[in-house]
């Protein structure tokens, strides 16, 4: 089983790397980190950098293929050799997949039409745009396609690709050896339990990322 974890300048690192940890493990699975050109993607941050080994046209037919989101990925969703890529990828793969707002970029690609879909929650309802129907939940499953709410939610996401390629042990096993065992100190990981002004004031620090798509 071969992924294709696509990857750009100003990623969110956490949307390719949880993704990665996890489908690393499976036995037998090849993990690759593919952009439009092979070498250091810098993250949103700045600080950091992670390196892709290969150019989008040295991997043309992975098993599964996997977004990410981070500010950087906007620009991809007008980038006609970056769409033409996913949607060539997604006509042998076994499974597309995204986290975050990596779904958006496959909505431009033509990928989510007439399916039900996720993102961060701050950018949900833009999945309309591509004739998806948005779903508020962690991971979202229609037919081939899964997409995974905001950053962390990529680790659940390929947890449970890793139980339905290889089966709920490996994937059990997998989550053991990672130690994923969420017990945050705050109950506030989603805009429905967050406190309301809480929600408010991160929307409003992100609002030029929300107008500038």
């Amino acid at each position: 089983m071969r992924t294709a974890i696509l990857i750009f300048e100003g990623l969110t690192v956490l949307d390719a790397v949880g993704p990665y940890e996890v489908l690393r493990s499976v036995p037998g699975w090849e993990v690759s980190f593919v952009a439009p050109e092979a070498g250091v993607q810098r993250a949103d941050s700045g600080a950091l950098g992670l390196v892709a080994d290969y150019s989008l046209e040295e991997v043309t037919d992975p098993d599964i293929v996997l977004v990410g989101g981070g500010a950087g990925n906007r620009p991809l969703m007008e980038d006609e050799r970056v769409l033409e890529w996913l949607r060539s990828a997604d006509s042998t793969s076994r499974w597309t997949t995204s986290v975050c707002t990596g779904s958006l970029v496959l909505g431009a690609a033509g990928l989510l039409e007439g399916k039900r879909a996720t993102s961060h929650w701050l950018f949900l309802e833009r999945l309309r745009e591509f004739g998806a129907e948005p779903v508020s939940e962690r991971v979202v499953e229609d037919g081939k396609v899964m997409t995974a709410a905001g950053v962390s939610a990529g680790i659940d996401m390929a947890l449970n690709l890793a139980a339905l390629a290889a089966g709920e042990e490996t994937a059990k096993a997998i989550q053991l050896g990672i130690e994923y065992d969420p017990q945050p100190p705050f109950d506030s990981g989603s805009p429905a339990k967050a406190d309301p002004k809480l929600v408010q004031q991160l929307r409003g620090q992100l609002s030029d990322q929300l107008r500038d798509g």
